[in-house]
């Protein structure tokens, strides 16, 4: 059941719809009262409001599962229905009278949501922070799993002086000093509990997650954040997001996967058939190559990975062809203003020989990417090889994607 005030996702995106072990938090309730009167969270960025470019950010690490996003609440309809929203999404939440108001009203509804879930890892994250990585994601994620609370930080590059009345009164010694970032973790426990000694409504006020639990002896365990995580506060930050975001520039991402020989034939790799060579086992067709594309175009838009939309379950078709599930990425990138650029792929397996056949898998997956098959390059490594692709076992495939920002 949905907490009071909450609007769930329509079906086939609501409650659940990640597969990971840690569910999100995304604040986006504040003022921008330093953006000179812009709504930084809705300002379109290289296409898309700043605020959907954050949730495919977050949403894109393997370990998220639940994501709640708290708004203000007169905005919690507007953004329910909202067509730049990313399916992901599972519920909007009125936001409070304060960030850590908010926060807790977010905690609540995945504590209603799954109530036998407090060990899971609840990450906030600061709807500003569109560039936040997933490796950062996730390893915070792993990270509050195993401390039990930890935020990602950076050290103090300038030196630090403390000031008063227009003198410098010292210097201060920045070795033990840091910069926090979110997404902060916890177990959804030790943050509820934290907020039974200090309420979130109460009046004592709370900058970060990491405060709150430092005030009540829980500790917190830093890792190393990442410079290029930025939170856009004032309106220069918003052209270095959009620079990094911008349509002419290159977004990169790489794929792998990997599949055993199973019974029956043909082989299909790289969008064509090879008959007289066994067929790879899977769900789908199989199809490695094709496979290891996908996952490097959706990682370079930030939007997970195959097995993510289309699920090895009653979901997918068995059998379907991976041709059928490729033309389905090209769709999702371009409702995302992206189409892809460049793709280089390996297979890797002693067996088959594909070198003749290397041109048509060329010339295929152009066609589904609808680029020049100049811009595809497919190779074979079969020499040389250990381990199951070596001994003839099973294919693997590796790819590396670049996207730019649809014409």
């Amino acid at each position: 059941m949905a907490a009071a005030g909450s609007h769930p996702r329509p079906n086939g995106a609501g409650e659940g719809s990640g597969v990971g072990f840690a569910d999100v938090v995304i604040v986006a309730a504040g003022s921008s009262r330093r953006m000179g009167g812009l709504d930084k969270l809705l300002t379109p960025v290289a296409g898309r409001p700043l605020l959907a470019w954050t949730i495919d950010a977050v949403a894109s690490s393997p370990a998220v599962g639940r994501l709640v996003l708290v708004t203000v609440p007169g905005r919690v309809g507007e953004w329910r229905a909202a067509e730049w929203l990313p399916a992901r999404v599972d519920a909007v939440v009125p936001g409070g009278v304060s960030r850590q108001a908010s926060v807790a009203n977010g905690v609540r509804w995945l504590a209603e949501a799954d109530p036998d879930g407090a060990d899971r890892p609840v990450l906030v994250h600061d709807g500003a922070r569109p560039l936040v990585a997933a490796s950062l994601v996730t390893a915070v994620a792993e990270a509050a799993m195993a401390y039990g609370a930890a935020i990602p930080v950076l050290p103090v590059a300038e030196t630090l002086k403390r000031v008063g009345d227009g003198m410098v009164l010292e210097t201060v010694d920045r070795a033990m000093l840091a910069v926090a970032q979110t997404p902060q973790g916890a177990r959804r426990g030790l943050l509820l509990d934290a907020w039974a000694t200090f309420p979130p409504d109460g009046q004592r006020e709370f900058t970060d997650e990491a405060a709150l639990l430092e005030a009540c002896r829980i500790p917190v365990h830093a890792l190393p954040g990442d410079p290029a995580n930025l939170k856009v506060t004032l309106p220069d930050d918003l052209r270095r997001v959009e620079h990094a975001l911008a349509p002419g520039a290159a977004r990169v991402g790489f794929g792998h996967d990997s599949h055993p020989f199973g019974p029956g034939t043909p082989l299909r790799l790289g969008g064509i058939e090879i008959v007289g060579a066994p067929a790879l086992a899977g769900h789908s067709d199989g199809d490695v190559l094709l496979h290891a594309v996908a996952d490097a175009l959706l990682g370079a838009a930030g939007q997970g990975d195959l097995g993510r939309l289309f699920p090895s379950d009653a979901r997918t078709p068995r059998g379907v062809a991976s041709a059928e599930l490729l033309r389905e990425v090209v769709v999702r990138l371009a409702a995302a203003g992206l189409r892809p650029s460049t793709v280089d792929v390996v297979v890797i397996g002693a067996r088959p020989k594909l070198g003749a056949r290397l041109d048509e898998m060329r010339a295929v997956i152009a066609r589904l990417l609808a680029v020049d098959v100049a811009a595809v390059n497919v190779k074979a490594s079969s020499g040389n090889l250990a381990g199951d692709e070596g001994a003839g076992r099973s294919i693997s495939a590796r790819a590396v994607a670049t996207l730019r920002g649809a014409a």
